[in-house]
């Protein structure tokens, strides 16, 4: 084999423990990308150039012309070049024990992972990618400490791509048999309902209302558009004026979060393939390839979002390990098994998962005492009356409308904080069923998770002052998998405690402190004992 010119081998194909290089078509990809990058950047100067607002008319018009396209061309030239020499100075490795990637253009940069650690392989490709053929391929190992985690190969072919997925997790690469069951869930365009009652559209439409405004500012003509703005809305009441106002942010943001729902789950599919891994396919411009392997699957969250909750909807997550969110957040999304469905659809989808008869996650649960509802219902009341006295208290040394914005805020917040603190006690429960935990808790998004109760190594036993007062503990369920720890809040104390070793049984027991009874001074014969008190 000829050997490459920084020594290595020059392996575009060939034996899975030899050299290889990423595919070179990614050069037409930075090509593209960075015309496009010159393009924004040379349009407004182009405006200026045929207007003759920077270099007139005459000659220096011409030169302007020049040096502009001169300066697009050499960065696009420039960025293409130094994509060419990394591209030489890239190489990757699939050993027998080790991934290593080795990389840098002046300071040669290794990197290994250790092949058991390697929880997952994910593929991604947006729309210049996969005009190409190509995907991005990132390897990780679910542990935290960001990019140390992971190695990211971008980009391969997509055959290689799903090679290396289907190598590193175990999976065999000759022709695939039907698995058991086909697909386990599909796109299904009427999900779609779901997406305006996300958090995203009230995020989207603020984002919305900021733009405008930055893009005015540009243009220089942000005071006009506010002058504009008032002089329509000057002649109407302000308690029409801020509905309508609000009215058109939430429609703008739908219309963004719809948007944005068809980006991400167009095309989804979830499946079951050969060897034991759950895939999930979607995405209409950007494609996303996400594979969690079941044997490190431990159970899944039922998430319930306020506003998906109120018209009947959930939502399907994996409990697994190696789904770490180590670098940044841009992978976490990598938990979702299904997008916001209807919630008989949530629990079967979450029953084929985990292979039950019966979905864990609507089994019945233990309803928690009313002094968990007590103790919600005084957060409520604090967080009412106390900013709203301390807005009165001021109105006498500042303003006097300190003290009906006070009056305005308390008849607000303390209906509005009484019902979710009642929903927040509705939320409260859990249980067994069969080899799961339950716990469910949340009210902005209520979290179902159905944990395996082999996956449970500790318990951590909360009480505080407050708690011990009422009798009631929090219970927290550690793992390896998921966000590490799940729990059981307000829990009655002994009841609490007697789930706990129920569910994981012997765990808990050597920490329990069995108090014995008072013992009973003998009385004499024919007297009442006398019991101190």
């Amino acid at each position: 084999m000829n050997a490459g010119p920084d020594g290595c081998p020059d392996a575009a194909a060939g034996p899975p423990e030899e050299w290889r290089r990423l595919d070179r078509r990614s050069l037409l990809v930075t090509g593209a990308v960075m015309g496009g990058v010159a393009g924004g950047i040379c349009l407004p100067v182009l405006l200026g150039l045929s207007s003759g607002a920077w270099f007139g008319n005459g000659p220096r018009r011409g030169i302007g012309l020049t040096l502009l396209v001169t300066a697009g061309v050499l960065l696009v030239v420039g960025s293409v070049a130094a994509d060419w020499t990394a591209l030489r100075r890239t190489r990757y490795r699939i050993g027998p024990e080790r991934v290593d990637l080795h990389s840098g253009l002046l300071l040669l940069k290794r990197r290994s992972l250790a092949r058991e650690r390697i929880r997952s392989v994910d593929l991604t490709a947006h729309p210049l990618l996969r005009l190409l053929g190509l995907v991005k391929v990132r390897i990780g190992t679910g542990e935290s400490g960001g990019g140390e985690s992971s190695l990211e190969l971008n980009p391969v072919s997509r055959a290689e791509g799903d090679r290396l997925r289907a190598e590193l997790l175990g999976r065999p690469t000759g022709p695939a048999t039907a698995p058991p069951g086909g697909p386990l869930a599909r796109f299904d365009l009427r999900w779609i309902r779901y997406a305006p009652t996300s958090f995203l559209t009230f995020a989207v439409g603020g984002a919305a209302a900021g733009a405008v405004l930055q893009i005015s500012d540009w243009f220089g003509v942000q005071e006009d558009l506010i002058g504009w703005t008032g002089d329509r809305i000057r002649d109407h009441p302000i308690a029409l004026v801020v509905p309508v106002l609000l009215l058109g942010a939430l429609l703008t943001g739908a219309v963004g979060a719809l948007g944005l729902w068809l980006e991400m789950w167009w095309g989804y599919r979830l499946e079951r393939e050969p060897g034991g891994v759950l895939r999930v396919r979607r995405g209409l411009f950007t494609t996303r390839s996400v594979s969690v392997a079941e044997h490190r699957l431990r159970g899944v969250e039922l998430v319930e979002p306020i506003g998906v909750r109120a018209i009947g909807g959930a939502r399907v997550d994996a409990v697994a390990t190696g789904l770490a969110e180590a670098d940044g957040d841009r992978h976490a999304d990598a938990r979702g098994l299904l997008p916001a469905v209807p919630r008989a659809a949530a629990d079967e989808v979450a029953a084929l998962v985990l292979r039950e008869p019966r979905p864990p996650t609507g089994a019945p649960l233990t309803r928690h005492p009313r002094r968990a509802r007590n103790r919600r219902l005084s957060w409520a009341l604090a967080a009412a009356l106390l900013p709203a006295a301390a807005l009165a208290a001021a109105g006498p040394w500042l303003t006097p409308v300190l003290s009906a914005v006070a009056a305005g805020y308390a008849l607000v917040a303390l209906p509005v904080g009484t019902a979710l603190a009642l929903d927040a006690y509705r939320s409260l429960g859990h249980g067994i069923a069969g080899r799961y935990l339950l716990a469910r808790s949340g009210t902005p998004s209520r979290r179902t998770v159905a944990l395996q109760r082999t996956g449970i190594i500790g318990w951590t036993v909360t009480e505080t002052l407050a708690q011990r007062r009422g009798g009631l503990i929090t219970l927290t369920a550690t793992t390896a998998a998921g966000a590490g720890g799940y729990s059981v809040h307000d829990a009655d104390t002994s009841e609490g405690l007697a789930f706990a070793d129920a569910a994981v049984p012997g765990l808990l027991a050597p920490f329990l402190v069995e108090i014995p009874a008072p013992a009973v001074p003998e009385a004499p014969e024919g007297r009442p004992p006398v019991i101190a008190r």
